[in-house]
């Protein structure tokens, strides 16, 4: 009878807390900061509870591992991923894999992408319930992988990018996702549709895109009304957009009907990128595509009304970076991953040192503080202190001088558990 109740008592008592002492020999806590020298990082049930100096004693029974010949620094944080689809997969296959297929795909990229380093990422096109199912078995603690915050399928004008086409009418019809509309009122009730699947965030494709088979043009799709619809309709129920925009008046139009963020923005000119700035609206360049696709030009991967789109495009390679930088917009880092292999979201940085301009601290700053104030997880993720949670990663090298360190990423924990 003792023995019962002593269980009876051990089962109803919390666990007890896990401890964590990360040692290291630099500690970036703040990309736009000096990093301190070497460190001990406390970590207590996934979340950062103290960073102390080396010398400091650390807790009786905590775990500790040595990383001191290595850099801490924030998890990254990419903004713009397709975890659901592996690239080069020829479009038909959309009208043979079955939704469930496309999780298994997601949880195994989902894995991928954390140990490249990216603890954080926003889910922004998949099946209609994939995404979801992905980030909730992932938030379960059933799968490892990322934080994900995701839109489900983008809203899309009827025939356009993010509308299912390519297919006879009746093959069309049978694998919509309900994710079209037309009118300001029919795009509103898209919107609270997504908000009530499960939604973290709206996409919609203000302008035509690349990879879809459709050949309508790569500028304005949505009407100016039908945008501004989208936006108004997703802030009221406490939702952030992100506007697909490639052509330079559908990016204009998207940041003056106030998106959050203009995705790609590939052919940015100053006007748009002005209204941009004014909006307080984001920039997520995306700029590993363009040499992804252009790896893939004539190996048939692409139709000929895909290949005519990518080879109109691929000159504006960091050009919308410049335009909105110009313009004082703000930059957050995003890849479009999917487009590309997972796990080599990383590369992306030195793209946008090489072909944006920018400075390696700039990317990091992109891709931690400034990702994260994109998606409204400021107070959670971004940096090294005590109270967020544990997302960090470590690098041989310093990334604020060396952007291709955040390719190489050697360490990686995810809301304090390490990435295998």
């Amino acid at each position: 009878m003792r023995t019962a109740l002593i269980a009876a008592l051990l089962l109803a008592s919390p666990a007890a807390a896990e401890t964590i002492a990360i040692k290291a020999g630099r500690v970036i806590t703040d990309a736009a900061k000096p990093a301190l020298g070497p460190s001990t990082v406390i970590v207590t049930d996934g979340r950062i509870t103290a960073i102390l100096a080396a010398s400091a004693a650390i807790p009786a029974g905590a775990t500790i591992i040595d990383q001191s010949t290595r850099t801490l620094s924030p998890g990254l944080i990419d903004a713009h991923v397709h975890l659901t689809g592996d690239p080069g997969t020829p479009f038909w296959r959309e009208a043979i894999d079955s939704p469930e297929l496309s999780v298994a795909y997601g949880l195994k990229n989902a894995r991928i992408t954390a140990r490249a380093g990216f603890t954080t990422v926003r889910d922004l096109g998949s099946a209609r319930m994939a995404g979801f199912a992905v980030r909730d078995a992932i938030n379960a603690g059933l799968f490892p992988g990322p934080r994900i915050l995701a839109s489900g399928p983008a809203l899309a004008i009827v025939g356009g990018h993010g509308d299912v086409s390519g297919f006879s009418q009746p093959v069309n019809d049978a694998l919509d996702q309900g994710n079209t509309c037309t009118g300001a009122a029919e795009c509103a009730a898209r919107v609270r549709e997504a908000s009530q699947r499960g939604a973290d965030v709206i996409k919609f494709t203000a302008t035509g895109g690349v990879l879809s088979q459709q050949g309508r043009g790569l500028d304005q799709h949505f009407s100016d009304e039908e945008m501004r619809a989208i936006v108004t309709t997703a802030h009221s129920l406490g939702l952030k957009v992100a506007a697909h925009a490639h052509g330079p008046r559908g990016i204009e139009a998207a940041a003056r009907a106030g998106v959050d963020s203009v995705e790609h923005g590939s052919f940015t000119d100053e006007a748009g990128a002005k209204v941009l700035a004014a909006s307080g609206g984001w920039l997520v360049p995306t700029l590993l595509p363009f040499r992804a696709t252009a790896e893939r030009l004539g190996s048939g991967t692409y139709t000929p009304v895909v290949e005519a789109k990518v080879r109109a495009i691929l000159e504006r390679r960091g050009k919308q970076i410049i335009a909105a930088r110009k313009a004082g917009a703000r930059i957050a880092f995003g890849t479009d991953a999917g487009v590309f292999e997972h796990g080599r979201n990383g590369e992306e940085a030195a793209d946008m040192v090489e072909f944006g301009g920018m400075t390696p601290r700039e990317v990091l700053i992109s891709a931690t503080t400034g990702a994260a104030d994109l998606l409204g997880l400021s107070a959670e993720i971004g940096t090294l202190e005590p109270g967020k949670a544990a997302d960090i990663i470590a690098t041989d090298g310093d990334p604020t001088a060396d952007v291709k360190q955040l390719a190489q990423v050697k360490w990686v924990m995810a809301r304090g558990k390490v990435v295998e």
